[in-house]
């Protein structure tokens, strides 16, 4: 009998190990899946491109690479990769407007763009956002689900609390049909480019 007590004892230990190993695996998994939202290659250039808005992008601004009436363009220094980024001042307002656009994929096929998109929105939404200030914000927008018929489709995200600089800051990820396919841009503005744009063709 003795024995057999001995046995119990020793099996309730080992299923007890088993089940604090378990339990530790499941901790450790969801802290790690946790982190991964907020610390992807995505959301840390994200985040250096918004601690750099209240300077208009001054930091992040390299060589000049075009210029019209309506506009003046940079190239950005901050680059996800196999992506191209541009910073663009608008010459038609008066007051220093400036966007940051990032191509960040292209795609022939639809559903492979489609993917994508997905998988960026994740990247970067409810990622939590530190400002050059050290004040800190999560950034959220509602996905929407692209349709094949549809030449646009985009997310705006905001920054909450909308306090302080980044009170009317936007985040926009857009996929857009374009000639050779489909392409997905994300983009830091506090302003509308295209109503900019707009406006200054409608002014001439």
């Amino acid at each position: 009998m003795r024995q057999e007590g001995k046995c119990c004892t020793l099996f309730e230990i080992l299923s007890m190990r088993s089940i604090l190993l378990t339990l530790a695996y499941v901790v450790f998994y969801a802290t790690m899946s946790a982190q991964g939202v907020f610390s992807n290659k995505t959301q840390s250039i994200l985040e250096k491109v918004i601690q750099d808005y209240p300077n208009r992008f001054y930091n992040i601004k390299g060589e000049l690479i075009g210029q019209t009436r309506q506009s003046t363009e940079y190239r950005s220094t901050l680059q996800l990769p196999g992506s191209s980024s541009v910073i663009t001042r608008y010459n038609a307002s008066s007051s220093e407007d400036y966007s940051w656009i990032c191509a960040v994929f292209e795609a022939a096929d639809f559903e492979q763009a489609k993917n994508k998109f997905l998988e960026i929105y994740g990247q970067i939404s409810n990622s939590i956002i530190t400002t050059a200030g050290r004040k800190t914000f999560i950034l959220t927008g509602q996905y929407e689900t692209p349709l094949r018929e549809q030449k646009c489709t985009h997310i705006l995200f905001s920054l909450l609390p909308g306090v302080g600089d980044v009170k009317k800051l936007k985040v926009e990820l857009s996929l857009r049909k374009e000639a050779r396919g489909w392409k997905i841009a994300l983009s830091v503005y506090d302003h509308d480019p295209k109503e900019e744009m707009e406006g200054a063709v409608t002014a001439n």
